[in-house]
């Protein structure tokens, strides 16, 4: 009897070919379009624990399955460790328009404070983050 295959954790393979995913959209369909399916933690750009957010370049989060978070300016909110890494997330969207940032956030899976590492992809005038939990 075969039984409950166990579905592996989003790892940074899966974070970058989501956030490229994203940013073909964008190039296709535009970012309001991107906005709303984001918003509405459509399945194609929300995975549970992995899931697309996107980001102006003052800061601005434009669109993100947590809808509270829209319309905020979180760059000086640190993670759990004192980390700015909005600030980073930011600063690398602007400069070399990709790379990784570390950060502790809350897992919505699990609820508890865990090690994130995000993906940040600039996008004409915002980034479009994906991030995966490190267990």
């Amino acid at each position: 009897m075969v039984c409950c295959a166990v579905q592996a954790a989003p790892n940074e393979k899966d974070a970058i070919a989501l956030a490229e995913k994203g940013a073909q959209f964008v190039r296709a369909r535009g970012k309001a379009e991107m906005t709303a399916r984001i918003n509405s933690k459509d399945p194609e750009f929300n995975q549970g624990a992995l899931y697309l957010a996107m980001r102006d370049l003052n800061g601005i989060t434009v669109a993100h399955p947590t809808t509270a978070l829209i319309g905020k300016n979180l760059l000086d909110v640190p993670d759990a460790d004192g980390k700015l890494f909005r600030q980073e997330m930011v600063a690398l969207a602007r400069g070399p328009g990709r790379g990784w940032v570390d950060y502790k956030f809350r897992n919505p899976e699990t609820g508890k404070v865990e090690a994130k590492r995000t993906y940040v992809l600039r996008v004409d005038d915002v980034a479009l983050e994906a991030g995966i939990y490190k267990h």
